[in-house]
């Protein structure tokens, strides 16, 4: 059975189509590393010598680790890393990286809060289901019968405590925890958010593991039972390796690459602006058609007619009686099962049951009864990426 990971999973909820490329199709993609992610794997890589050496009862100084890093720095940097922000240099990342290291090291000297067990531990979880869960754990240590699994980010952005008790990377990281050392009466989850030198922590109940577990079980079935993988577009596209061959972004990026001339040109390009075009016609139309139809109504009304005729054309304006249902709905639903009438005058969701047939989430003797066929919706919006 195949290994899953955060990383993994977050993949296929980001982008089923990125998915399939990076895990089916193992699709190799030349990338450059961004100096964000290079300045994050040498301050993880700084921090872990502090503690590697510390086993070995070595406290490095401040000095000592600032030029360890400055040293691997040094080695590691290459001019094809991209820097995307113009306005800062190498340099400015570099003693971003410093001011990092060296706040967590007058936090935490010297550096006795817990007694560390492993660094960038790696191990598996068996999940219920017999499916491996992967585990990677920056720092991982102990006190007081408390275990605890800490995570180094440098991001620029400081996740807050509704995103830390909703965090399903470290909570799977706790289970296996718990698994392996039958002492743990506690799980702290804990994030040192380098960028602001603070901590934010998040502790999971044995009820909220169970439920997470099968939630992660009910997703791992859904990929493994996928059997499409459409693209999902978001600010993240912007990011991703597989751009280039992106369905939704191919075209874009070969309009870019054309001049002027023949970017007018482009087939595709005519084909949109006309469609937009007709479509917002379509809208204009509907919008005057709406007017003249509350004229003719009120013309009918005025004139005690119930027909109106034009020149080759007649309009019959038909009183009738329109349901008015309560804005709020819950009451008037209770009402309906209370009578019994509910399941008999309900509709089926139609976009939901689709989704469940298409990724087999369904009884097998419904999905026989449907059918499935190639069809095509086009649909005009504004660029937003």
């Amino acid at each position: 059975m195949s290994t899953y990971s955060h990383s993994k999973l977050s993949t296929f909820e980001q982008c089923r189509y990125k998915y399939k490329l990076t895990y089916i199709d193992k699709v190799k993609v030349d990338t450059q590393t961004t100096i964000e992610a290079f300045m994050g794997i040498k301050v993880h890589e700084t921090l872990e010598k502090l503690y590697k050496d510390l086993k070995y009862k070595k406290l490095n100084s401040l000095k000592d680790i600032l030029s360890f890093y400055n040293n691997e720095w040094e080695k590691g940097w290459t001019d094809d890393i991209i820097i995307a922000k113009k306005e800062y240099t190498q340099k400015n990342y570099r003693k971003t990286g410093e001011e990092y290291i060296t706040n967590y090291y007058n936090q935490y000297k010297p550096f006795n809060e817990m007694t560390i067990i492993g660094l960038e531990t790696q191990d598996k979880i068996t999940l219920k289901d017999g499916s491996h869960y992967h585990v990677r754990i920056d720092k991982f240590g102990y006190k007081d019968n408390t275990y605890y699994i800490c995570d180094y980010k440098t991001n620029s952005r400081l996740k807050d405590q509704e995103e830390a008790d909703d965090d399903r990377q470290l909570a799977m990281y706790s289970i296996w925890v718990k698994n392996k050392f039958k002492d743990a009466k506690k799980v702290i989850l804990k994030w040192h958010m380098l960028a602001f030198n603070k901590e934010v922590t998040s502790e999971r109940t044995d009820k909220e593991l169970k439920k997470l577990e099968e939630e992660t079980i009910k997703l791992i079935k859904t990929i493994e039972t996928a059997k499409t993988f459409p693209t999902k577009t978001s600010n993240l596209c912007n990011y991703c390796i597989y751009k280039e061959m992106c369905p939704s972004f191919k075209h874009e990026i070969q309009l870019e690459s054309k001049p002027l001339k023949e970017f007018k040109k482009d087939d595709g390009l005519k084909l949109v602006d006309k469609f937009a075009e007709l479509q917002l016609k379509k809208k204009e139309a509907e919008d005057s058609i709406e007017i003249i139809k509350e004229d003719l109504i009120e013309f009918a009304k005025q004139n005690d007619i119930d027909v109106v005729y034009g020149s080759n054309k007649k309009a019959a304006v038909k009183e009738y009686f329109k349901i008015l249902y309560p804005d709020d709905k819950e009451d008037f639903i209770k009402l309906l099962k209370k009578k019994k009438l509910y399941d008999e005058l309900s509709m089926i969701c139609y976009p939901r049951l689709n989704s469940k047939i298409l990724n087999n989430d369904i009884d097998k003797d419904i999905i026989k009864l449907t059918k499935k066929e190639k069809d095509y919706k086009v649909a005009v919006s504004n660029k937003k990426w």
